[in-house]
């Protein structure tokens, strides 16, 4: 059946292109929600007056955030975590984490549009891809770091050790 896209949808097409799809997807699934429309020719000509405006929107978009794509790539966020033994991570960094914080410095951002192929469990510098629109992706670096009082904490735990074993000793 070809059906004209009302939307963008992820690995099939994008608005205003015009596709054959199997009878049983469009009729189940793209027409029913509202995500595509039956190809005729009234539909072909409104679609081509629409995508011609949308042409001219999407530049202006483009530009926009070609600029917050270049502010957003010298962004450095940092995470403070507890680790334990051999420097493993108590939980990871995830897209959430990352969103919030850039939210924090000024910068909003979908959590969706922050391509994390797996949360960071383990300490070090990592680029992590912010993909902004279809065209323009933007890395962000993201430092994770042993938190400061760790050191001080490992040493007391090995005290209060001691002093357990010296009570039982006692007894």
């Amino acid at each position: 059946m070809k059906v004209i896209l009302q939307e963008n949808i992820e690995g099939l097409g994008y608005l205003g292109d015009v596709l054959n799809v199997a009878n049983g997807y469009a009729r189940n699934y793209l027409l029913p929600r509202k995500k595509a429309v039956v190809a005729d020719e009234r539909q072909e000509k409104m679609f081509e007056h629409l995508k011609r405006q949308a042409e001219k929107k999407a530049k202006e978009e483009l530009t926009a955030l070609g600029d917050f794509a270049k502010k957003l790539s010298g962004v450095s966020l940092s995470f403070e975590v507890q680790t334990g033994k051999d420097d493993k991570l108590f939980g990871s960094i995830t897209t959430k984490d990352i969103a919030e914080q850039l939210i924090g410095q000024g910068f909003e951002v979908d959590r969706r549009k922050i391509q994390l192929s797996h949360p960071i469990k383990e300490l070090g510098t990592f680029s992590v891809p912010v993909k902004l629109h279809r065209e323009i992706v933007s890395k962000v670096s993201v430092t994770v770091a042993k938190k400061g009082g760790e050191e001080s904490a490992a040493p007391e735990a090995t005290e209060a050790e001691s002093s357990t074993d010296d009570v039982m000793q006692a007894e």
